[in-house]
């Protein structure tokens, strides 16, 4: 049985998954296969990896036929779902490994398949009774968001106490470099097809993905400012923000009814080992982002373009005129873009104050070297997948159990050590000196 099943091996996104693994430095110690619709393209794959294809095994299957996705999934403990429309193909991929007991992980930033309470309830309950791991959305979409606040949590508790709570995270976004592939066009134009206005609004609502409700975080606005900082690094809404907001708050669910009770979460061999304040981030805790411009000119540029986006989701026909002018499925930018690109991500976690009225404010950053939508996006996926294929023993709690769950309550501290160990990606969190105090983790 192979050890990691790719769909959608040759998409765009799929095909730069599949060159990240099949040329990774571990590749000796884990076995690979790439599943696509077109046996053609997937000759192609394969012959443009060479000798890095030696013992790939392929299979030609159509997501959309539940039957051939049934038979394919059996063939992987790991499967890892990079189809583009998920919202029009990607259930029967996800509900076959719930169904066989395959571990999944999907790059999706649709949120719609799991919106829906009942489905994500006995997803959640089938998962975890066969300690199934299920991670939709770990790629750009929620991995550093949730990844920042994981981190800003350890360090603030290092310093100032185990039972330190989060009052505020904020995290600012500076992309440098952009542009969509066909494939995210085409799931976006599919998301606005597709989903109802009552599913976009529900996305939008606090804890639409978290277990138990928690204290409303900042209402959505255009301009926004990081806290602390001095000078203050401002910025407009992050339209990726209505994904990674409820990732993030569907972490904080989860570590929260651990710190209520472990006995109600975890079955007596876990939960006995298990310090549910370790991983709580306090019950007022609120999270916030937004994206960095390099000036005001792109700033006006990008929100025109979030202006204009209602007029395509109401006018079918303004829709299909655009989607013409834009990059098609299997489309995206070249090898020099991808590596000419940056993420960079800094986030300001401060704690509830204390007894004294005293706060603790920690800087957390992330600089990534490439494409942060795609590149990253493979190295944020490959990475996870290859923490529970190689390190299942290392997960934390939620990766033992399984579930329905975030990057950070499936992978946490393996998945961190992982990406800091990758040479593109660099991890630091330190609290902001008051006084002569600062401590780096």
């Amino acid at each position: 049985m192979l050890d990691i099943l790719i769909f959608g091996a040759t998409g765009y996104t799929g095909r730069l998954i599949t060159r990240y693994l099949a040329t990774h430095p571990q590749r000796a110690t884990f076995t690979l296969g790439l599943a696509a619709r077109s046996q053609q393209k997937l000759k192609a794959l394969v012959d443009e990896l060479g000798d890095a294809a030696l013992h790939v095994r392929t299979f030609i299957v159509d997501v959309t036929n539940s039957d051939e996705v049934g038979t394919v999934v059996q063939e992987a403990h790991v499967v890892l779902n990079a189809v583009a429309l998920y919202s029009q193909r990607g259930n029967p991929v996800l509900e076959a490994c719930v169904h066989h007991r395959r571990h999944y992980l999907d790059i999706v930033g649709e949120l719609s398949q799991l919106l829906d309470r009942a489905l994500l309830c006995s997803f959640d309950r089938l998962a975890a009774e066969s300690n199934t791991v299920i991670v939709p959305c770990a790629g750009m979409i929620a991995v550093p968001s949730d990844l920042m606040v994981y981190v800003a949590n350890k360090t603030l508790k290092s310093f100032a106490g185990p039972l330190t709570g989060i009052d505020m995270s904020t995290s600012a976004w500076k992309i440098n470099g952009f542009t969509y592939s066909g494939g995210s066009i085409a799931s976006a134009i599919a998301v606005v097809e597709n989903t109802s206005r009552d599913e976009r609004d529900a996305a939008r609502t606090d804890f639409a993905l978290s277990p138990v409700r928690g204290v409303p975080s900042p209402r959505l606005r255009v301009f926004h400012t990081l806290p602390v900082l001095d000078p203050p690094m401002g910025g407009t809404f992050l339209a990726q923000s209505l994904a990674n907001r409820p990732i993030v708050q569907r972490t904080w669910g989860l570590f929260e009814l651990v710190a209520r009770n472990p006995t109600d979460v975890f079955p007596p061999e876990l939960s006995a080992t298990v310090d549910g304040s370790g991983y709580s981030y306090g019950a007022a805790f609120k999270y916030n982002e937004f994206l960095v411009h390099h000036n005001w000119f792109y700033a006006f540029r990008y929100l025109t373009v979030l202006a204009c986006m209602p007029l395509m989701m109401v006018v079918p026909f303004v829709r299909r005129i655009v989607s013409k002018f834009l990059p098609q499925p299997g489309q995206g930018p070249t090898d020099e873009q991808l590596e000419a690109r940056s993420l960079d991500i800094t986030n300001i976690t401060t704690s509830t104050p204390d007894s004294q009225g005293r706060t603790v404010s920690v800087r957390t950053t992330f600089k990534g070297k490439g494409d942060g939508p795609y590149l990253m996006t493979a190295i944020f996926v490959s990475e996870a997948v290859l923490a529970l294929v190689l390190e299942k023993d290392s997960l934390p709690p939620f990766g033992k159990r399984g579930g329905v769950l975030t990057p950070m309550t499936a992978f946490g501290d393996v998945l961190v050590r992982r990406l800091n160990a990758c040479d593109r990606i660099k991890i630091e969190s330190e609290v902001l000196p008051t006084g002569d105090q600062k401590k780096t983790r």
